[in-house]
């Protein structure tokens, strides 16, 4: 009986090990795989610039190989505390474009990552401040070709692209994605194509817009936090701090910078998903206001307002699984090698370094 028993924990015990080792061995495939997934053909180095009286802490991402002088492509974020990689969001970009001969320069945001200051306290004008000098340093260095340097950004930065591109004349494309073009007429697209996603009656459509008049009203009035909490009551997720930056950008409209923008090419990038951008309303205004020569529109019908696609974006397991093991997937199908493309094609008949 005693044999018996010490036979059946030892291969009870040996079970124990070969599933323990089955499950390392799965484990440190995954693993591989997740490193393999997430080691991108890039040089990345840490770079800073001294902006404003403060310190701005950011990536300079080369290509794998060469010397240059490489293109370069300086990223303007949206809204939120952005980091320089946007969580590692960005690096499949700059990876895109690196195959093109293209650098990538992002920023963490004041108040980010090591970054001085507070992202809140800036208008769209301070933005675009920033982004200037951003490419004023970039032309600094001898690996990097001043006449090839261009704009990425999404979101909030379709205020600030127009205005940098305005001031620099010599700036050789500009990439919008998801832009808007009127922060109001932004704001009650978003909070009606919300409303309606998330299936709200009549009665509450009518309550929000309501409340969205107040709002209105008190920022032209230029309301302080305590008078806007007492007016609304629950103010949600708005802080003091939230409040102020709205009151600076709130009635930013893109259309002027645009005007002035005339010649430079540009790739507006619009999502057929966007709940936060009436892109109807936007790629009207792009094709009113530029000539047809230097504006590309590329549509992603089956992407959202942040590229991502549609589907996946609605299956929060999915789309996590799909950043760890897979995140040059989870941008919509095409918009990657439609990144290094455009840009490969403005150099036709010239080096990419």
């Amino acid at each position: 009986m005693f044999r018996k028993r010490r036979a059946l924990g030892q291969r009870r015990w040996r079970w124990a090990v070969w599933t323990l080792v089955g499950v390392l061995v799965v484990a440190t495939g995954l693993g591989g795989v997740v490193v393999w997934q997430n080691t991108y053909a890039l040089r990345e180095e840490k770079v800073s610039l001294q902006h404003d009286g403060k310190l701005l802490e950011g990536v300079l991402a080369r290509p794998e190989t060469g010397d240059g002088p490489f293109g370069l492509v300086v990223f303007v974020h949206g809204d939120g505390p952005v980091d320089a990689t946007h969580e590692t969001f960005y690096r499949p970009l700059w990876e895109s474009f690196a195959s093109a001969g293209y650098a990538s320069l992002s920023f963490s945001k004041p108040g980010v990552s090591g970054s001085q200051g507070d992202w809140l306290d800036q208008s769209m004008s301070d933005r675009a401040e920033e982004a200037l000098a951003a490419v004023a340093w970039a032309r600094s260095r001898p690996d990097i070709d001043g006449r090839r340097i261009g704009l990425w950004g999404a979101s909030q930065a379709g205020w600030v692209l127009p205005k940098v591109a305005a001031r620099d004349r010599n700036l050789q494309f500009v990439i919008a994605v998801s832009p808007a073009v009127n922060w109001l007429q932004q704001g009650r697209y978003n909070l009606l194509a919300e409303l309606n996603r998330d299936g709200a009656t009549a009665e509450e459509r009518d309550t929000a817009l309501r409340r969205r008049e107040t709002i209105l009203h008190l920022l032209q009035r230029k309301a302080s936090f305590a008078e806007y909490r007492a007016a609304v009551g629950d103010t949600g997720d708005m802080t003091a701090a939230r409040w102020s930056f709205i009151a600076k950008n709130y009635q930013s409209d893109a259309t002027a910078d645009l005007q002035a923008v005339r010649g430079t090419p540009v790739l507006l990038v619009l999502a057929g998903h966007d709940v936060n951008v009436d892109v109807a309303d936007t790629e009207a205004v792009y094709r009113r206001l530029l000539p047809a020569a230097s504006l590309k529109v590329a549509h992603y019908p089956d992407a959202t307002h942040s590229l991502v696609d549609h589907d996946m974006e609605r299956s929060q397991w999915r789309e996590t699984l799909t950043a760890v093991l897979a995140p040059r997937k989870l941008y919509a199908p095409g918009f990657l090698a439609d990144q290094s493309s455009f840009v490969q094609q403005l150099n036709t008949g010239q080096g990419t370094g």
